[in-house]
């Protein structure tokens, strides 16, 4: 999420023209009877709900991209994407690592059929919606199947949240310098200052109170996620000035579409996964 540079006003839409209670409410909906209760609950069941996720982010890729004139090949990338994130948490990594080259060759392989015009385009832009989509995912896969791999995630989602929340605040009250202009002008580097505070305390509150780990583990997990979830929003934003959209969807209001409030997240999957496993063991 892009945080204002020297914006205060409080009216009924923000920054960008969305409704923030609706918003708000589409977030704690969404936050709620979708992550935490089949999180803590129904694991298994948390893990189809992330696959279902991607697919509809799929989607939208493919939708953005089909308006500049790259056409993903369906069909593998529709399997091939919920498969990892299930292959991830129910068999491990190498299932996941074999269904990511599988469905490449796939790709490639289906789209033979068609001309030979924008093969390589096609093909590309189809492994890199897999690798960002599928792949990113599946990690949430691979930390849920951990002993304790539902605080873990619990602990990754909150710290990456807290990442957007301490951006928007400090840019609200102080945002003056913006960090890529050309890519986010409104993403300034108070903002992420007040990132790394909130999300470095928070990180060492996880880690002590729900992780039962070590303080510095859980300030160092805050200060690189921080740094990951702030890439992801830029990774994307420079995506869709390249596409020429605002969202990349539309489904959730006062959201955009699922890869709009995936941003950060997908990235933070990984990069949390590997932290988590460093620290806490697999």
């Amino acid at each position: 999420m892009d945080e204002p540079v020297a914006d205060t006003g409080t009216g009924r839409h923000g920054r960008a023209g969305r409704n923030l209670w609706s918003a708000i409410a589409v977030g704690v909906l969404l936050g709620v009877g979708l992550v935490l209760l089949p999180m803590l609950y129904l694991p298994w069941l948390f893990t189809i709900i992330v696959a279902l996720a991607l697919l509809i982010g799929c989607y939208e890729l493919e939708q953005a991209f089909a308006a500049c004139g790259v056409r993903l090949v369906r069909w593998p990338l529709a399997i091939g994407t919920p498969a990892l994130v299930l292959l991830a948490y129910f068999y491990g990594i190498v299932p996941m690592a074999a269904a990511f080259a599988v469905t490449v060759l796939l790709a490639m392989a289906v789209r033979l059929a068609g001309p030979t015009e924008g093969y390589t385009s096609d093909v590309a832009t189809t492994a890199f919606v897999l690798s960002y989509t599928g792949l990113m995912g599946g990690f949430v896969g691979l930390t849920l199947a951990a002993g304790d791999g539902h605080w873990r995630v619990l602990a990754f989602i909150i710290l990456t949240i807290c990442s957007d929340i301490g951006g928007y605040a400090a840019g609200v009250l102080a945002g003056r310098h913006a960090i890529l202009p050309r890519i986010s002008p409104k993403k300034s580097w108070e903002g992420l200052a007040g990132s790394l505070v909130l999300q470095a305390a928070a990180g060492v509150l996880l880690f002590v109170y729900l992780l039962d780990a070590p303080w510095w583990q859980g300030l160092v997990s805050g200060l690189v996620l921080t740094v990951t979830a702030t890439f992801g929003d830029f990774a994307e934003s420079a995506l869709k000035r390249d596409l020429g959209v605002k969202d990349l969807g539309t489904i959730l209001p006062g959201h955009g579409g699922f890869m709009d409030r995936l941003d950060s997240l997908l990235p933070n999957a990984f990069v949390s996964w590997a932290l988590f496993t460093l620290f806490l063991g697999s």
